[in-house]
């Protein structure tokens, strides 16, 4: 099985194009390139939780040292 010339990619796109339709097409990229972009958001986003969920920890701690103490 060589490689395949421009030819059989035209093709197949072609039979691509007819089975789903143009429109089917563009909803799937679209939603396609919306997923990219949220995970790349996420990934953005990702490196700022730990220090926000670490600042989240000292004042829960910090919470509970202070309901102990006046429970004493």
């Amino acid at each position: 099985m060589g490689s395949f010339s421009i030819w059989h990619w035209l093709i197949v796109l072609l039979v691509v194009v007819l089975v789903f339709g143009t429109k089917k097409l563009r909803n799937i990229g679209s939603d396609l390139g919306g997923a990219v972009k949220g995970f790349k958001d996420g990934m953005k986003s990702d490196g700022d939780a730990p220090q926000q969920l670490r600042e989240g920890e000292q004042s829960a701690d910090a919470q509970a040292k202070s309901k102990a103490h006046s429970n004493v």
